[in-house]
């Protein structure tokens, strides 16, 4: 005998005040009521602008103006859904919080036993309970869209348990391995620098080759950080946004272990940084380049001022997506045109830790989509 499928809970309005007022994040859109107390520090718009609408009716918000939510960021909303509320009482829910219950409630540890859905498991095109790595080549011309509609769930892509693990990493991670190779390859580059032996163009003319003095290290430093913020477009860009062929299997599943794993889920939190096993294997190949174009101690130069961009990059990328920075600030504007690019502007919007790039090479995400905010 076929037991009767559970409807969707209902919730009254006094029940979602009441558990707002514990710290948790309900708000409703058109009757259905989703609890955001998992995704409410991870808000483009910041904790506060959740906060104050929480216990109440955000359809108007999310059609705006001023700010028009994407079909992506609605879909997202989906994953939240707990119920609906119950007839009569959407109109009782207030339109607005008061400040002094906003910051109560942020202080408040979220207190909810409510269950929410991170991805429908049945209709997806993909096994969730299996590594996804070798899957994805075959969903074909169906790849491109599915992996630009963002999940909040946690990533698995082999079956093998070290090489899962070598596939992610803690952002302090790449801190921790880095910063000493920099300091240690900048006092080396810059000590060498100093004995006077190194000039430009020698290997064509000593005549009229160009000494290289020490003074010059800060330059040549910041020169490195600078083709590292090119590098870091023209990747992003051209390689981590290539579309790959719906036929061609190999590619597709590339494209996925590169950053295809990162649009899918945005928010998984040890997926946001380059780890270092791989990372050392792709810095080696550049720095082989630069020896090969440039005199040894000025390509390490130049190397090393790269790879401190790099890192700089990696720490930015993580704080674009978990950091809280001040609204009005550089990095509230950088932090909203990064989640525009996840959630709205996919072949647009390539720079992380600076838009300059995207200004010549005109795949600026328009102004007007992110400078105003709910």
């Amino acid at each position: 005998m076929a037991t009767a499928t559970a409807g969707p809970r209902s919730f009254s309005a006094a029940e979602v005040r009441a558990r707002c007022a514990q710290g948790a994040c309900l708000v409703s859109c058109r009757r259905r009521l989703y609890d955001l107390s998992g995704f409410v520090r991870l808000h483009p718009g910041g904790e506060q602008l959740l906060r104050r609408r929480a216990g109440t009716d955000v359809t108007a918000a999310l059609d705006g103006p001023p700010h028009r939510h994407s079909e992506n960021a609605r879909r997202w909303l989906e994953q939240y859904y707990v119920g609906e509320i119950e007839p009569g009482d959407e109109q009782s829910l207030s339109e607005t919080v008061d400040e002094k219950e906003v910051v109560a409630a942020a202080q408040t540890p979220e207190q909810t036993d409510l269950c929410y859905r991170t991805v429908d498991v049945e209709k997806d095109l993909v096994d969730w309970q299996k590594p996804l790595l070798w899957q994805v080549g075959y969903l074909g011309e169906k790849y491109d869209e599915w992996v630009h509609q963002p999940v909040d769930r946690p990533i698995r892509l082999f079956h093998s348990d070290f090489l899962e693990f070598l596939s992610k990493t803690a952002w302090y991670v790449v801190f921790m391995v880095w910063t000493p190779v920099v300091l240690y390859l900048s006092w080396v580059s810059y000590t060498s620098l100093a004995q006077g032996n190194t000039r430009l163009f020698s290997s064509f003319t000593t005549e009229y080759s160009i000494p290289v003095h020490k003074y010059y290290f800060p330059f040549i430093f910041l020169l490195g950080m600078i083709l590292w913020s090119l590098l870091e477009y023209l990747i992003h860009r051209f390689v981590f946004h290539m579309k790959p062929p719906a036929s061609n299997y190999y590619l597709i599943t590339l494209h996925f272990l590169l950053h295809g794993q990162h649009h899918k889920s945005p928010f998984d939190s040890s997926r946001l940084v380059f780890p270092p096993v791989p990372a050392s294997l792709v810095i080696g190949f550049f720095y082989g380049v630069l020896r090969l174009l440039l005199p040894e101690v000025l390509g390490l130069s130049v190397f090393v001022g790269g790879l401190c961009g790099y890192v700089i990059y990696d720490m930015m990328h993580y704080y674009l997506h978990y950091g809280s920075p001040k609204k009005g600030t550089y990095l509230y504007g950088l932090k909203a045109y990064h989640v525009k690019h996840h959630f709205e502007h996919q072949r647009s919007g390539f720079g992380i830790s600076t838009r300059f790039w995207d200004y010549p090479f005109r795949t600026l995400i328009p102004e007007e989509t992110f400078k105003k905010q709910n």
